[in-house]
């Protein structure tokens, strides 16, 4: 029986892109199980697709095959890789950091490099701007369905040699916790930080009470505020701010029912960065 298929791009749906890779993977085999991660990625946000990768492929069962296509550098030497997680997962992607959260957080078990004499669709070969339909999708679609093994993708690959984007790990120090905002909730405008739950916990704050949240962009302030910490968004009115754990076990950010990002124009990655506290107690005279 064939794998599932889950594919990812930031090819949005306004066009065919997507469609044809549905086309070459079924061409390969009608019976694959073919599912969507999303195809919103930001254009060329390498960095969103490597989150997005880590906050759904271990929900997937072993053996399930992802398709990762946020290719700023398609037609490059760029390598085309293939990986398989500590889960038993497996991913198709650019090597070019979209593997970054999967080998920082979960891991990499071993790496192949694609063949791309081999494995590329028929009468494919004098098209360079389409890897995601000529390589990834044919690829990944016989290693799901079985037609090919992991081992027959290509010649093995070091999995230190895999490209990562520059990270930055929380600390805790003095008794404020220092991290960054990873992504965003981009439905809903939440910020996700890349501070776990566990360091959060040394803090000792319980849920209902204060803490001071403070973001920086390019050593400027641009947000510090108290707010309280709750175990859901029903804990606070609509429109008041919150900090809770999301889907990750990691802190975030929010507004209840209304978009933090948008409210005060908060972005991502590493030079975002967030600072939280104990909020200091306030003695009136």
């Amino acid at each position: 029986m064939s794998k599932p298929l889950i594919l990812q791009t930031d090819f949005g749906l306004a066009d065919g892109a997507v469609s044809a890779m549905y086309g070459v993977a079924y061409s390969v085999d009608e019976n694959l199980r073919i599912f969507d991660l999303t195809h919103d990625i930001q254009p060329y946000n390498v960095w969103d697709a490597s989150y997005r990768l880590i906050q759904t492929v271990n929900y997937w069962k072993e053996g399930s095959v992802f398709v990762s296509v946020v290719d700023p550098g398609v037609g490059s030497a760029r390598r085309s890789i293939a990986v398989k997680i500590k889960g038993g997962q497996y991913v198709i992607t650019p090597d070019n950091g979209t593997l970054t959260h999967l080998k920082k957080i979960i891991g990499i078990e071993e790496a192949r490099e694609i063949d791309e004499t081999v494995h590329r669709l028929p009468n494919s070969g004098e098209s360079y701007t389409f890897h995601g339909r000529d390589i990834y999708a044919y690829t990944s679609a016989k290693l799901a369905s079985g037609l090919i093994t992991f081992e027959e993708i290509g010649p093995k690959v070091d999995v230190i040699s895999i490209v990562e984007l520059p990270t930055v790990d929380p600390v805790f120090d003095q008794d404020i916790i220092h991290g960054v905002i990873d992504v965003l909730d981009i439905r809903f405008g939440s910020l996700w930080t890349n501070i776990p739950r566990e360091l959060f916990k040394q803090l000792r704050v319980s849920f209902g009470e204060r803490v001071e949240i403070c973001i920086e962009h390019e050593h400027r302030i641009v947000y510090k505020n108290v707010l309280v910490y709750a175990k859901s968004f029903a804990d606070v009115s609509t429109g008041e701010t919150l900090l809770y754990t999301n889907s990750l076990d990691q802190m975030a950010v929010a507004i209840n029912q209304g978009s933090f990002a948008k409210a005060y124009n908060i972005g991502t990655g590493i030079h975002w960065k967030i600072s939280i506290r104990r909020a200091p107690k306030v003695i009136y005279e």
